[in-house]
């Protein structure tokens, strides 16, 4: 499995997605996950990026909304405790595991 985590430089909320994902992946050595930075209005067009932190799994994000912009702009996500910058732990979990999963 493939996970991409695309941030620009200056979101607060990448690092935060960053440190959940290595939690939900400890252990694994079925994932591997890159970092991109996405650093132009023209690289977020080109990658549909719909803003930092995005989170794709084998190239899709479980998390996409349709009517996100593209664009270079902090990105939140729903939550059980409201809006936040990322998604939590068990979000994490469930996108990259399927629902249920222990993993």
């Amino acid at each position: 499995m493939e996970i991409t985590l695309q941030y620009f430089d200056g979101c607060p909320n990448w690092e935060v997605l960053d440190d959940r994902l290595a939690q939900v992946i400890e252990g694994r050595a079925d994932v591997r996950v890159a970092h991109q930075r996405v650093e132009t209005a023209e690289d977020a067009a080109r990658l549909g990026f719909h803003g930092s932190p995005t989170v794709l799994v084998d190239g899709v994000d479980p998390f996409a909304d349709e009517h996100a912009p593209v664009g270079l702009s902090c990105r939140v996500f729903r939550t059980p405790a409201g809006l936040a910058g990322s998604p939590t732990v068990d979000q994490l979990r469930e996108a990259i595991s399927g629902p249920g999963s222990e993993v």
